[in-house]
């Protein structure tokens, strides 16, 4: 975006809020500006006049710059609990475990990757075993050979490659250790067909997955398609009417993080905001932050015209201060992602204590992915990287609507399908594989909220506390900041307590 462009959107967005640019106000002025962070800390300091009609001069522009360019110190956060403030959770002890998987070294060999993908395509091949319902999956694909024209088999395996034929169809290979079978899905008028094609055209990259059809020379000739799924689950019923409040992409040090809202979510924590619903507040027992807690040092280039806390251990320590002012009867269970001070590579690992240092047995550090088991329920949360991926490889899938590309994540029964999507340690056990379904799926990573239930899995996206970006006004992506999305357990409801505005 070219200066006058940049000038442009700045007076579009202040025209809003009835600012106008006085004719002062040149294109140089606001070369390489933060627009969001700009036009806010404008429509913040500049009062309306009596006729509600304000105007912005090129001295109150290059002020406004100067007090965002500024780094932010780390401010203490003072918040007690409301008088008259009763939290039924606050009555009721904490029940959950952690299942850790290890986060494993990987040298980065050949060997490393060979075992990896073995071990995702056995642990897959197994789940798609067990739906085939005793009609086995041939062992190895190598044995194909040996069978005739016309033999039905089902096979399973990585998908190396697709691709659309002269003649319209749908070739996919699959490969086993053994050998590699070409899958031929038909693009034929029949409604079966064309059903069965339109399924394959969702096939990404090394997932596993399995087909039944007919040899015909050197092809299988595909007549069902079937992926590894999750099974319909039926709901668990919780006594205790307590909550789980979902949040990630935080961003804390940015200077589009949100805090005075942020601010405002803590104080509703703590019984103290008028006009929210304090009995919701009062029954959250546990709280999962699923990633870029932080908005991190030199995640990407000039990172740091975009921070107002520009030291990594200063972003960290706001974040410590924010949690420690939550109330101790709620359990705080934090992982990393991408923007955040660990190894960019997943499975990643816990914070290190000397980069978030709390001392709170309500707080726990968690590596990315991690399952929890709250009161009984299964939830699996991970930061949501390859959502990316996903996106882009599987038709109909958008950022508008990130729950529906985690729908697909279940389905595939691995959290990063598509290899080198985003960077995942090519480690001798995938640990990113569904093996066993949650009752909860939460991520984040998408900065855009979103709510669904797939054959009886809960499924949220938690959106962000970072507003709108420059890159995300240019790929046309309209973030959803501040709504947090709480989980009753007992009516297995979701409700979005909006926080957009911190009146």
């Amino acid at each position: 975006m070219n200066r006058k462009d940049v000038l442009g959107e700045i007076s579009r967005k202040l025209s809003r809020s009835k600012i106008f640019l006085s004719g002062d106000v040149s294109p140089d002025i606001v070369e390489g500006v933060q627009i969001d962070a700009l036009v806010a800390e404008i429509e913040a300091s500049i009062s309306p006049s009596e006729s509600g009609l304000s105007f912005a001069t090129a001295d109150d522009i290059l002020e406004a710059i100067g007090r965002i360019s500024k780094p932010k110190a780390p401010e203490p956060i003072e918040v007690s609990q409301s008088s008259g403030f009763k939290p039924v959770a606050s009555d009721l002890d904490a029940i959950y475990s952690i299942k850790n998987r290890p986060v494993e070294r990987a040298e980065g060999t050949v060997n490393d990757f060979i075992m990896y993908f073995r071990s995702r395509l056995k642990k897959i091949k197994s789940i798609l075993g067990s739906r085939l319902n005793g009609s086995g999956i041939i062992n190895a694909l190598e044995s194909l050979k040996t069978f005739a024209d016309g033999k039905q088999v089902a096979i399973a395996g990585i998908v190396t490659s697709k691709i659309t034929t002269r003649n319209g169809n749908i070739m996919v290979v699959i490969e086993d250790e053994t050998a590699e079978a070409k899958v031929i899905f038909m693009n034929s008028s029949a409604q079966k067909s064309r059903e069965l094609f339109t399924s394959a055209s969702s096939i990404i990259n090394d997932e596993v997955l399995a087909v039944k059809g007919k040899i015909s020379g050197p092809f299988v000739i595909a007549s069902e398609i079937m992926w590894p799924d999750v099974p319909i689950r039926e709901r668990k019923k919780v006594d205790d009417d307590i909550a789980i409040a979902f949040m990630s992409d935080i961003h804390v040090g940015s200077k589009l993080f949100m805090e005075k809202n942020f601010s405002r979510m803590i104080k509703w924590l703590n019984g103290g905001v008028e006009g929210a619903s304090k009995e919701l507040a009062g029954k959250i027992k546990y709280i999962i932050m699923a990633g870029d807690v932080a908005d991190g040092i030199g995640v990407y280039p000039d990172q740091d015209k975009d921070l107002a806390v520009p030291d990594i251990y200063s972003q960290y320590k706001m974040l410590a201060d924010y949690i420690e002012a939550i109330p101790d009867y709620i359990h705080v269970f934090v992982l990393p992602g991408n923007h955040d001070a660990v190894q960019r590579a997943e499975p990643q690992p816990p914070f290190a204590p000397d980069m978030l240092d709390i001392k709170k047995d309500n707080v726990h550090i968690l590596q990315n992915p991690s399952v929890m088991n709250l009161h009984g329920l299964e939830v699996l949360a991970y930061h949501g990287t390859s959502l990316d991926s996903i996106i882009a490889s599987v038709p109909g899938m958008s950022y508008s609507k990130p729950e529906t590309a985690m729908v697909e994540v279940l389905k595939r029964r691995h959290l990063s399908p598509v290899y080198g999507g985003n960077v995942v340690v090519p480690s001798r056990n995938d640990n990113m594989v569904i093996e066993d379904p949650p009752d909860i799926l939460h991520m984040g990573h998408i900065h855009k909220n979103g709510l669904t239930e797939y054959h009886g899995v809960k499924i949220v996206n938690s959106g962000t506390w970072q507003g709108r970006t420059d890159f995300q006004i240019r790929q046309g992506h309209i973030p959803t900041p501040c709504i947090l999305p709480v989980f009753s357990m007992k009516s297995y409801t979701f409700t979005n307590v909006d926080f957009s505005s911190t009146v």
